[in-house]
């Protein structure tokens, strides 16, 4: 029997990823590096709960309208707080 797994990913890392390519063009954000946005996405992620899927649109399918509101309302406290933890972690760092 052949097994593909290729499909099965978490939820979470196509938004988290999005989010931190949309917030890393805004001012407040645009002197983070490379680096600094790989590591707001390790965070993020591994702040929030993994929800493992074959495809985007079965997640979008289950979720009842108040689960999404809660989703995104993780999503926007985990990038507020992996992006003031990164820069304050940089800072430190640089002194």
């Amino acid at each position: 029997m052949e097994y593909n797994f290729d499909q099965v990913h978490n939820y979470y890392e196509r938004l988290v990823f999005e989010e931190v390519a949309r917030r890393a063009h805004a001012p407040e954000y645009e002197d983070y590096t490379a680096d600094m946005l790989a590591d707001v996405a390790c965070l993020s992620l591994n702040r929030l709960p993994a929800r493992y899927v074959r495809h985007d649109v079965d997640m979008m399918f289950y979720l009842t309208e108040p689960e999404r509101q809660a989703m995104q309302q993780a999503l926007d406290e985990v990038m507020q707080f992996s992006f003031a933890l990164v820069r304050e972690r940089t800072a430190r760092a640089t002194r």
